[in-house]
């Protein structure tokens, strides 16, 4: 059964928490977003309730890491990467304190509530800040993974995940039916081809997974590639995927500028230029509606990937 990556975080951090008495978990008010009801219930020691102060709640996480422990911020990414962007940079990122942010609820997933909720600079923002390790999660499988790593690593840390229950793609239950181990800054290739190659991250990378398949049933080759980690960035695969295709799709739930598509096109330009379009969200107040309409609405859905990358592929003759 599906369940929201938030979920997957909140009941993997409860377990580490209770092997790690290290492990706390900061919110903002956030308890409920982020569905910790049961970590501070179970584990009221290593839990913190700053209130509606996220600026304050990041300078209280670093403290806490600077007295060796290892603090979790967790509340709406919205907030945490534009209202807390100096704490994060210069209180985590530059003291290069031991601060894992999870910013829940990002890119649209509060489509009903707005622009102002909307977490669409966030990549472009995260990945400019030195020293700061930025990563999507893209289902439950994967976010517990993540989570379970993040305990054991070693420094400042933004994640960004979605609110509502997204499909199973990795795992024993996953529609891929793969099961690879979780590691920081390594990219995963799902589908492996030689016509287009397609690089999504987040949520969308279900979405990519499927435009492979519908491409591989209209005799279209394609390498589908799950980017994680966008910083570090995995340059290597990205340089070797790209090298053994004709054109490249980049897919994200993130402003067209400055996200991964804007990272993937910097790198094989200055290395190996390619055609490439990126599907992602325009540079506007986005419209109100869940994320499912939302996607629609701008094509970041299967059907639309594999549709952008034919045509790639025929400009290219």
């Amino acid at each position: 059964m599906s369940i929201p990556c938030r979920q997957a975080f909140s009941q993997e951090v409860l377990a580490q928490a209770k092997n790690d008495k290290n492990v706390v978990v900061l919110c903002t008010d956030s308890r409920g977003s982020v569905m910790l009801g049961d970590f501070a219930a179970e584990l009221p020691e290593q839990f913190i309730e700053v209130g509606i102060a996220e600026q304050n709640c990041v300078g209280m996480a670093a403290g806490l890491a600077n007295a060796g422990l290892k603090p979790f911020v967790a509340g709406p990414a919205c907030f945490y990467s534009m209202r807390s962007a100096e704490q994060v940079k210069v209180d985590v990122a530059y003291s290069n304190s031991n601060v894992k942010v999870i910013g829940i609820s990002g890119g649209v997933s509060y489509g009903a509530l707005g622009t102002s909720h909307h977490s669409l600079q966030d990549i472009a923002t995260m990945t400019a800040v030195p020293g700061l390790t930025v990563i999507l999660p893209a289902d439950a499988w994967q976010t517990k993974q993540m989570t379970a790593a993040l305990t054991v690593h070693e420094g400042p840390v933004y994640v960004r995940m979605g609110r509502g229950a997204v499909p199973d793609l990795y795992g024993p239950e996953g529609e891929s039916k793969l099961a690879p181990d979780f590691k920081i800054g390594e990219a995963i290739e799902l589908m492996q081809g030689s016509d287009v190659a397609i690089f999504a991250c987040g949520e969308t990378v279900w979405h990519a997974w499927h435009a492979g398949k519908k491409l591989a049933a209209a005799g279209i080759s394609a390498s589908v590639v799950d980017l994680h980690t966008l910083m570090p960035l995995d340059e290597e695969t990205i340089l070797r995927v790209a090298a053994g295709c004709k054109a490249v799709v980049t897919v994200e739930e993130h402003s067209v500028n400055g996200g991964m598509g804007s990272l993937v096109a910097s790198l094989l330009s200055e290395h190996n230029p390619k055609m490439i379009k990126k599907i992602a969200l325009p540079n506007e107040n986005i419209v109100t509606g869940s994320s499912p309409e939302v996607f629609r609405h701008y094509g970041i859905t299967a059907d639309n990937i594999a549709e952008q990358a034919e045509l790639l592929l025929k400009k290219l003759g």
